[in-house]
C-alpha cells in the first residue's frame, strides 16, 4: 500500500512524522475520526480491526472482514471522507481467536482469516503469532513465533491478487502487548532491548527468504516492541524516553522499518510526540477513543436526568450496567471486585470492557431513545458547560451542534487532536 509506505519512507528519511491507528468497529468512533481527519486535512486515515473483532467466525461484531469493509466505507460515504484517502488494517491476526484449539487447528483457523482479510482489501496485516495456543509450552519460542507469522504471510501473498503497488504491508514482532491493556496491576514496564528488536528481525527476514518471501519481506514496514508504555484498570505507564534511547536508536539503520507502538491510549499529547520522534512511526489508539464515546454517553445521561422528566428518560447509564452485569462473559476475567467497586470498574477501567455491549440490543435501544430525548429538550448551554466541556467549546467555537451525536463526536475527537498533533509536528 502506496500510502502507508511512502509515509514510512518519509519518517526514515528524517522527518518525524507518523499514522494514528484507529482501532475500533464502533460506529461513532469510526465517524468521529473521519470528522476529525476532514477537518485537519489528514491525508490518510487508518482503520484497524482485531482478529477478536473481525473474522470468518463473525468476532465478536458479527462482521466478517468484507462486512467490515463495507461498514466503514459506507460511513465514510456518509460524511464525504474520500475512500482513496482510507486504508485498512487487521490487527493480531493470527490464532489468537482460537487458542483454545491445539495448534495446527488454531493456525488453519488463522490461515482462512488472513486470506478473507486480504481479499476483502486489507492493506495493513499485522502478523502476531505470539499467543500459545492449547498443545503450546508457554512462553512460546519466539523461532515458533517467527515460522508462524512467515507462514500467515504466505498465505496473505497468495490471496493478493490485485496491482502490486497495492500488495499488502505487513507488521511483524513478538513483544506484543495484550489486547485492550493489561489484567494486572502496573508500575513499570521492561523496555525492549535492542538486541531482542533486531534478532527478532533477523529471524524474520531469514524465515521469509527461505519461504520464497524475499519481496514481501519489502513491504515490512513495522515491528512491534515495548517501548515502556501500557495501561492497566485505573493506572498509566507512561512513556519514558530516557528509558528507550538505545532501542530507539538501533531502528535507524533497518531500511524500511519503523516501530509500531500498542497501548499508547491515554498517554499524553507530550508522550505521543516522544514516540513518534523516537520512531514509533505507528501509533494504536483503541480504548481510548471508546473510553471518551463512554464519557460522553455518561455525560448526555446526566443531563437527561436533568433535563427529561422521570417517565420518559432513556436511563442508558443504568441499562448498560445491568447489562453487563447481567452478561459478564466479556469482563468477567479482568474485573474480580464485587459491589461499588465493581460498578466503578465496570463503567470507569481504562481496559474499557464496556465496549463490547455497545451493540446490546436493550443498551442499543436506550441510546436511540437519550439520542431522542435530547433531539427534542435540546441540551441548554450551561449544562454542556457543566458535563461536556469539550463539546460545548466546539458549539461555542461553530465546529459542532447540540445534537447528541455532534457532542459525542466532539468528545472524541479531542482525543484525536492529541494523536494528530504528534503524528504532524510541522500540521
Amino acid at each position: 500500500m502506496q500510502l502507508i509506505r511512502t509515509l514510512v519512507s518519509e519518517h526514515k528519511r528524517g522527518t518525524p512524522v507518523g499514522i494514528t491507528s484507529v482501532c475500533s468497529a464502533h460506529p461513532l468512533v469510526i465517524e468521529a475520526t473521519f470528522a476529525h481527519a476532514l477537518r485537519n486535512e489528514t491525508p490518510l486515515v487508518l482503520i484497524e480491526a482485531t482478529s477478536n473483532q473481525v473474522n470468518q467466525d463473525g468476532g465478536y461484531t458479527g462482521m466478517v472482514p468484507a462486512d467490515f469493509r463495507a461498514f466503514v466505507e459506507g460511513i465514510a460515504d456518509r460524511v464525504g471522507f474520500p475512500r482513496a484517502r482510507l486504508v485498512l488494517g487487521g490487527d493480531h491476526l493470527g490464532p489468537n481467536a482460537w487458542t483454545s484449539l491445539p495448534a495446527e487447528a488454531a493456525m488453519a483457523k488463522a490461515e482462512v482469516m488472513i486470506a478473507d482479510y486480504v481479499r476483502a482489501g486489507f492493506a495493513k496485516i499485522h502478523l502476531d503469532c505470539s499467543m500459545s495456543c492449547a498443545d503450546d509450552p508457554t512462553p512460546l519460542p519466539e523461532r515458533t513465533i517467527a515460522e508462524r507469522a512467515a507462514r500467515l504471510c504466505r498465505v496473505a501473498e497468495d490471496a493478493f491478487t490485485g496491482d502490486p503497488t497495492d500488495a499488502p504491508v505487513y507488521v511483524i514482532g513478538t513483544e506484543v502487548p495484550v489486547p485492550g491493556g493489561a489484567a494486572e496491576d502496573l508500575e513499570t514496564l521492561a523496555v525492549t532491548t535492542p538486541d531482542a528488536a533486531l534478532a527478532t528481525l533477523d529471524m524474520h527476514r531469514s524465515l521469509f527468504a527461505e519461504m520464497g518471501l524475499a519481496d514481501a519481506w519489502q513491504r515490512v514496514i513495522a515491528t512491534v516492541v515495548q517501548p515502556g508504555v501500557e495501561f492497566d484498570h485505573m493506572k498509566v505507564v507512561d512513556y519514558q524516553p530516557a528509558a528507550a534511547i538505545a532501542l530507539s536508536d538501533a531502528i535507524v539503520p533497518v531500511d524500511h522499518i519503523v516501530f509500531e507502538a500498542h497501548s499508547t491510549d491515554y498517554q499524553t499529547a507530550g508522550a505521543l510526540a516522544a514516540l513518534v520522534r523516537d520512531h514509533f512511526a505507528i501509533l494504536k489508539v483503541g480504548p481510548g477513543v471508546t473510553f471518551a464515546l463512554r464519557e460522553a454517553l455518561w455525560a448526555l445521561d446526566a443531563i437527561e436526568q436533568e433535563t427529561v422528566a422521570p417517565d420518559k428518560r432513556a436511563n442508558l447509564r443504568a441499562t448498560a450496567i445491568a447489562r453487563m452485569k447481567a452478561e459478564p462473559n466479556n469482563w468477567r476475567k479482568y474485573y474480580h471486585d464485587a459491589g461499588h467497586a465493581l460498578d466503578l470498574q465496570l463503567q470507569y477501567s481504562l481496559s474499557d470492557r464496556i465496549r463490547y455491549y455497545w451493540p446490546d440490543a436493550e443498551i442499543a435501544d436506550a441510546q436511540a431513545r437519550l439520542f431522542a430525548n435530547l433531539r427534542e429538550a435540546v441540551p441548554p448551554l450551561p449544562l454542556l458547560s457543566q458535563y461536556m466541556p469539550v463539546a460545548y467549546a466546539a458549539v461555542r467555537a461553530g465546529t459542532a451542534t447540540r445534537d447528541p451525536k455532534d457532542l459525542i463526536v466532539a468528545q472524541i475527537g479531542a482525543t484525536l487532536d492529541a494523536y494528530h498533533g504528534a503524528c504532524n509536528p510541522n500540521a
